[in-house]
């Protein structure tokens, strides 16, 4: 079986803080002798990121500048930006295709070790959870946009399938977000009981079922549709209603309310 994705610096700060680091370097001429990048510290104070971020506020900071405060530090003949410039570089400018990386992929770069790489993972998960709460607390979700807005963010670049109810009251307001498995979906492991017991434990009014594509693509499978097809007669047989199924992909979703589907 995708709130919107953590927003990318827009290109323009990138490239500008490759082009500050260079001409930084280029500016200090016990550096470029020794042919090394300026370690953070040889930095003029107001160049710093940390600093940059003090005066000016995070959003002023580039990416690269971001994860050079999430590293930390440098290493032997490069800077903590340098690591931050290189991550960004390698990934295409996406911070989507770094939080796809396993940690152990992340260490394969020159001064990103384990400790550093769980750092950054942890801070793009903060990043997807802080999304998750710009839609206001106890507003009553009204569409499948609306759905998708509250999921996508943890589920739209997940590696493997997780399953979702979202537990509605009879103001249609989200009452609890019951994870059912994790894993590939089929008939067999999503079962009537796991997915009703805590809609029945909630008096809830009415369920919607949702669980993401690793593909991206939110097309229907005929197993996601054998699994709706089940849920809905359960939900039928105790009162509780399924409104609606949501496949969250890359960026966009399927709705079987939407698609005629239920």
């Amino acid at each position: 079986m995708s709130v919107p994705p953590t927003p990318l610096a827009p290109a323009g700060r990138h490239a500008a803080a490759g082009s500050r680091s260079a001409a930084l370097s280029a500016a200090h001429p016990s550096g470029s002798m020794q042919g090394r990048a300026l370690t953070i510290r040889e930095f003029p104070r107001a160049e710093r990121p940390r600093e940059r971020l003090k005066a000016l506020g995070a959003h002023a900071l580039s990416t690269a500048e971001l994860l050079a405060i999430v590293v930390g530090a440098g290493v032997a003949r490069r800077s903590a930006l340098s690591v931050g410039e290189e991550l960004m570089a390698a990934a295409g400018g996406s911070l989507r295709r770094i939080a796809g990386r396993p940690v152990a992929s992340l260490t394969s770069h020159a001064g990103v070790g384990t400790a550093r790489a769980v750092a950054i993972h942890a801070a793009l998960e903060l990043g997807r959870r802080f999304a998750a709460e710009a839609r206001e607390e106890g507003a009553p979700v009204r569409s499948p946009r609306d759905v998708h807005a509250i999921f996508a963010p943890r589920l739209e670049d997940l590696p493997v399938e997780e399953f979702h109810v979202a537990v509605l009251d009879a103001q249609h307001r989200l009452e609890r977000d019951v994870t059912v498995t994790r894993g590939i979906l089929n008939s067999s492991l999503v079962h009537p009981r796991e997915v009703f017991r805590e809609a029945i434990a909630e008096r809830a009014a009415a369920i919607i079922l949702v669980h993401n594509h690793p593909s991206g693509d939110p097309t229907p499978s005929a197993e996601d549709r054998l699994v709706t097809e089940q849920l809905v007669a359960a939900g039928r047989l105790l009162d509780i209603p399924v409104h609606d199924h949501i496949i969250v992909g890359r960026g966009r979703y399927t709705s079987f309310a939407e698609a005629g589907l239920l």
